[in-house]
């Protein structure tokens, strides 16, 4: 009789849908603000805030506000990811992964630094599809 040896191979043990919609939707907040800290660096940026302009738009509390509400509802996505209940949680990924690649998308309109933001955008793009298709395939929901 001999005793069985455990494996050194690693094995891939079940990934909960919950803890892939989290991860997914942090690594897009993590792309969010690198894209966003990198835009500093790029020619005339800095002027344009201090000038009181973001893209086109121009500096204010109305512009402050809408735009920390468009990141807040991701970032409490990584949480209500975790927390709500399975139905609830599939139908608020796909609900807010769906309204977020136009959001997303339109970052790229009127850049100068294309493939910058261009490749800043395809990145946050395929997270959002990876948000979609794990909410979408998840089978606990029937």
């Amino acid at each position: 009789m001999t005793n069985p040896q455990p494996s050194t191979t690693p094995q891939d043990q079940p990934m909960p849908v919950r803890a892939k919609l989290a991860a997914a939707w942090t690594s897009l907040m993590f792309l969010y603000a690198y894209v966003d800290i990198l835009n500093f660096f790029t020619p005339g940026v800095i002027d344009d805030i201090l000038a009181g302009k973001v893209f086109e738009f121009d500096l204010s509390q109305t512009f402050s506000t809408t735009a920390l509400i468009l990141m807040a509802v991701p970032i409490f996505m990584i949480v209500l990811s975790i927390t709500l209940p399975a139905r609830v949680n599939r139908f608020a990924n796909l609900t807010v992964a769906s309204l977020y690649v136009p959001v997303t998308a339109f970052n790229v309109l009127g850049e100068s630094w294309l493939f910058f933001y261009g490749l800043g955008v395809a990145l946050e793009l395929i997270l959002l599809v990876l948000i979609l298709r794990y909410a979408w395939t998840w089978r606990a929901c029937g």
